[in-house]
């Protein structure tokens, strides 16, 4: 059967702990759906775990990302590994509430390019988490919904669903972290496309640690909180900006490292 949505999970040395998650997942999900583990190396510890969940579940696919290294690369492997016309991203710590995937994706289905899991619109809520990132990331939804009209209260969270054809236009210039979502957001914005948004509850991941880094990640999305303020955009004019940046980075083969590890 062919997906209806494709749900996009970078991964890193989750380990054991990604049973849990893909489980509540593959529970929730009612829609045709397959779900993508994109890891950067073979022998990352959830590779063996998605895997095992693979041959009793078909939906489950642990795909090996060869973009480079890191959650915007795995994130850009993912989209372009998507065989859905619709692309759910969501994070393996369980942050998320999968039981909203098929619900994003539907608004998709309805016309939107970009749909958003919001913490920050009545109904939503985020428990946990840094303090400073939770203030900047509100003030910074705030502001871009009021200011410069982009659809949803929460434009730096990454659980958003996006057409995966708009995507695939206008492409992921974002190599460094998970402003992923803030681009996408700014994009469409820009081009005066719809977005829309969805109440959630963000919990803090009960497992692990978190991989985010607010000083490594905060140039990127500077960039493209600006980037939304613009005036509109056409297609070919977003195009000329994005044709350099979809060529996939290459990988170093001297470099062991991850973009995880540099910026635990």
């Amino acid at each position: 059967m062919t997906p209806r949505v494709s749900v996009v999970v970078p991964v890193y040395n989750e380990g054991e702990a990604i049973v849990r998650c893909l489980e509540r997942m593959l529970r929730e999900m009612l829609l045709p759906a397959e779900v993508l583990i994109v890891h950067d190396m073979p022998e990352d510890t959830t590779v063996p775990y998605a895997e095992q969940i693979a041959r009793q579940d078909p939906r489950v696919r642990a795909v090996l990302n060869t973009y480079g290294r890191g959650p915007a690369n795995a994130i850009r492997f993912g989209v372009d590994a998507a065989q859905a016309p619709v692309v759910v991203v969501t994070m393996a710590d369980g942050c998320d509430d999968p039981r909203q995937i098929d619900e994003l994706a539907r608004l998709v289905d309805r016309g939107v390019v970009v749909a958003a899991a919001s913490r920050y619109m009545p109904g939503g809520q985020q428990v946990g988490g840094p303090r400073l990132k939770r203030m900047m990331s509100r003030w910074a939804g705030r502001s871009l919904y009021t200011f410069a009209r982009v659809g949803t209260r929460d434009a730096t969270n990454s659980f958003k669903a996006y057409d995966t054809a708009f995507v695939r236009e206008v492409g992921i210039e974002s190599r460094t972290g998970f402003e992923i979502g803030l681009e996408l957001t700014a994009k469409a914005t820009r081009l005066r496309l719809p977005v829309a948004e969805i109440p959630t509850i963000w919990l803090d991941r009960p497992l692990g640690e978190s991989h985010f880094d607010l000083g490594r990640f905060l140039p990127g999305y500077l960039r493209w909180y600006f980037f939304a303020y613009g005036r509109r955009l056409s297609r070919e004019k977003l195009a000329v900006g994005t044709v350099a940046a979809a060529v996939p980075a290459p990988r170093d083969p001297q470099d062991n490292s991850t973009e995880y590890e540099k910026t635990a």
